[in-house]
């Protein structure tokens, strides 16, 4: 049976031929080496308490439209203002109407590093990344198998970029592991069935090198919540859903922030 989740990766691979049939692999691999450096993703995750990446997002999978969002860099800006450390950008466009030049826009518009949010499953997707402003980008363990895996992980850090290694299973952490992911996430957020499961993060984490940085993605709505994910071990949460449909974002932006820097929060660094 398909799932959602095998559509949307359709429909990314149709997207990419389609955008590569205008712009070559070799002509985007050489505008991806024309810009400037990448921000240091890693240094902006590895702060005392519990990061906070703000993503730009319009719509879900599960739920369509969720906010309408007239400008992603002005959002992005307040999103700075609210100390978020990072701004995810989504840029898959059929399921999250999200786009490059969103990502683009995000970038010219804050000083802290950007992350790519999309499901990459070809070379090209990153090249076109770095070359819209990434400074970090996704893999999900799910969506590749593990030499595509590597070989994806390996291009991405050969642009100065880090991975995010996305995983719903201490499986998946193992091949994330393997595969020498600097970084690895624990979505909450099960991608076939759009269920969500709280406890993923704390089953998962534990297992993990400490040398490993630890983001937990899905599931936060409230300060509470990012403690508690902060108490399993979490380095830093994605938060999306709640802050882009919040009728003031940098205002509950800087109270997850203020409780991912309170003394209180635990903290692996």
């Amino acid at each position: 049976m398909t799932t959602v989740f095998d559509q949307i990766i359709a429909g990314v691979r149709e997207d990419v031929a389609a955008r590569e049939a205008v712009v070559s692999f070799q002509d985007i691999k050489a505008m991806s080496r024309s810009v400037p450096a990448p921000r240091d993703a890693l240094a902006a995750l590895k702060v005392p308490g519990c990061a906070v990446i703000a993503e730009i997002k319009r719509a879900t999978p599960a739920k369509g439209e969720i906010a309408r969002i007239d400008s992603a860099a002005s959002l992005a800006q307040a999103f700075e203002m609210g100390g978020a450390a990072m701004i995810g950008c989504q840029t898959e466009r059929r399921r999250f109407k999200g786009s490059l030049e969103d990502l683009a826009a995000v970038k010219k518009a804050v000083q802290v590093p950007v992350m790519c949010k999309d499901f990459i499953v070809d070379p090209y997707q990153i090249h076109e990344a770095r070359y819209f402003g990434a400074d970090m980008v996704p893999l999900l363990v799910s969506a590749l198998d593990p030499s595509h895996m590597a070989s994806l992980l390996d291009r991405i850090q050969s642009l100065g970029m880090v991975a995010l290694v996305e995983v719903q299973s201490p499986e998946e952490a193992s091949l994330a592991v393997d595969a020498g992911a600097r970084v690895i996430g624990v979505n909450a957020r099960n991608l076939r069935t759009m269920t969500l499961n709280r406890e993923a993060f704390a089953d998962i984490a534990p297992g993990l090198p400490r040398e490993v940085v630890k983001i937990a993605l899905s599931g936060v709505r409230t300060a509470r919540d990012l403690m508690a994910y902060a108490g399993a071990g979490a380095d830093a949460v994605v938060i999306g859903e709640e802050l882009v449909t919040a009728s003031q974002p940098a205002s509950l932006c800087r109270q997850l922030v203020a409780a991912g820097q309170h003394p209180a929060c635990p903290s692996s660094f």
